[in-house]
């Protein structure tokens, strides 16, 4: 990591940097002046201070020799227990609110662990000044990072968000886990609070932003889908002057943002009245994906989506806006659009032996609910929709769960099996709508217990809900065959 020395990593962090002498003595110099001690003690601090880490981690469990692990607190481990065992793994050093007793090897003590994982993210981003792609919105940010990474892939050594490491922890861990030769990089920024965006905008400093909708979550602690719109508009605070905004123009939130500071945003969508880049010509390939025709500055070209669902096309338009941006070329943007692959959790289809299960259990709310719901539509045979509680919907989360419920009734789906408090609304909605295979569990555990009455060779499965609901569970067991055989 360019210039990521522990001296340096404890300026950033404004911690005080402490290392054991032979004497099993401390030496401690302050991150923003020297050590104080004369001999061997001082040669001893500008060894230890000089040597550059390979990495930074918060888990334990991923350090390496020439790393450094920051031990954060948390209600069930706090990672300050661990801090002699990444020293025996390699570890160089180690960021911490309390200092060791004994000190196994070098230290940076600061106050707040995860504002000095912050901080050092910062200092890194500085270090390597690579043009990043920002990507946030209410839903699709995942698909959308694929998108846009396998895109860029074509002409760059592209970084991009692990998964969905999308808040305060994670963004600064993906940046950090940025090698020195990434020639771009995506990441994925998410966020459910004011004023949690524009922190992770000082941290990331996009050079394109990207938003992908404003949809209904979080709307607990937003209060609206116009404060929605202002969160997510946070990204925009510390975003290169000279950057890019790319917007998608069907949504009514985001049409009317019309500026930022000089920058008109470029706008993707499907109404080709509404935005410079739009697609038509769109066929349905069920849950294999679907083709579309790509308009781009007066050029079209067909895209083969490989991801199901008709949502996943304006991925490919959000996708197609920043290689376009970025100076690749149509063939190339079609290549990589091509070559997206599902992450787990977020519409991935698995073709088991007795049935077709569609993961989408990473998170949920109305929108996206409503959108899982359609791509079960397009599947073959019986259709069962597996759906827990949404959560962060504030007031109208009772009025919210009900609608999706009659949303299935009126989608045709032949079973719905819903678990949690709140899903009660959902199934009583569902067959008050005429939907007669409607079931309502307690929780997970009384769902799964009951699953295989429900189910029957050859069923196409959905299975979504919030990730408060841990139904990634209930999807491993579907896959090794403990809830249902596989035959």
């Amino acid at each position: 990591m360019k210039n990521m020395t522990l001296w340096n990593l404890a300026r950033a962090c404004m911690g005080r940097f402490v290392v054991p002498t032979g004497k099993n003595e401390t030496i401690q110099g302050r991150s923003l002046g020297t050590a104080s001690c004369p001999g061997q003690g001082m040669e001893l601090i500008r060894a230890a201070a000089s040597r550059e880490a390979k990495g930074v981690v918060t888990d334990s469990r991923q350090v390496k020799p020439g790393y450094v692990f920051v031990a954060t607190p948390g209600a069930r481990v706090d990672g300050h227990r661990f801090i002699p065992e990444v020293f025996e793994k390699g570890a160089i050093g180690v960021i911490c609110e309390e200092e060791p007793d004994p000190l196994p090897g070098p230290c940076i003590v600061v106050k707040d662990s995860f504002q000095a994982l912050r901080q050092a993210a910062m200092f890194y981003r500085k270090q390597c000044p690579v043009p990043i792609v920002g990507i946030t919105g209410s839903v699709g940010k995942t698909s959308t990072k694929e998108f846009v990474a396998a895109v860029l892939s074509q002409k760059y050594r592209t970084h991009k968000t692990s998964g969905n490491f999308n808040n305060e922890v994670g963004v600064p861990l993906t940046l950090l886990s940025m090698p020195e030769d990434a020639q771009a990089a995506v990441v994925e920024m998410g966020m459910n609070h004011f004023g949690e965006m524009h922190r992770l905008s000082e941290i990331v400093r996009p050079d394109i932003c990207v938003i992908t909708n404003i949809g209904r979550c979080h709307l607990e602690n937003l209060g609206s889908r116009e404060g929605i719109l202002r969160a997510k508009s946070e990204i925009f605070d510390f975003m290169n002057p000279e950057g890019k905004i790319c917007l998608c123009g069907d949504d009514d939130k985001l049409e009317t943002i019309e500026e930022v500071n000089g920058i008109r945003p470029l706008r993707f969508g499907l109404d080709s009245r509404k935005n410079e880049i739009y697609a038509d010509g769109i066929e349905s390939c069920g849950l294999f994906g679907s083709e579309a025709t790509i308009h781009v500055n007066g050029e079209s070209f067909r895209a083969r989506v490989p991801l199901p669902g008709a949502h996943m096309v304006l991925n490919a338009l959000a996708a197609t806006a920043v290689g376009v941006l970025m100076g690749l070329s149509l063939p190339q943007i079609a290549d990589g659009i091509a070559s997206v692959r599902a992450v787990g959790g977020r519409s991935r289809v698995v073709q088991c032996a007795s049935l077709t299960l569609i993961d989408d259990c990473y998170n949920a709310n109305p929108d996206s609910m409503k959108a899982a719901l359609d791509l079960l539509g397009l599947a073959k045979g019986r259709k069962v929709a597996v759906l827990g509680d949404m959560f962060e919907l504030g007031k109208e989360e009772r009025q919210l769960h009900a609608q999706v419920g009659k949303y299935a009734a009126q989608k045709g789906i032949d079973c719905l099996l819903c678990a949690g408090g709140l899903s009660q609304s959902m199934y009583e909605a569902a067959k008050a709508a005429g939907l007669q295979e409607a079931y309502h569990f307690a929780g997970r555990e009384e769902l799964e217990a009951h699953l295989a009455e429900y189910l029957k060779p050859g069923d196409s499965v959905l299975v979504k809900a919030s990730h408060g609901m841990v139904l990634e569970k209930t999807v491993e067991a579907l896959e090794q065959g403990k809830i249902f055989p596989m035959r």
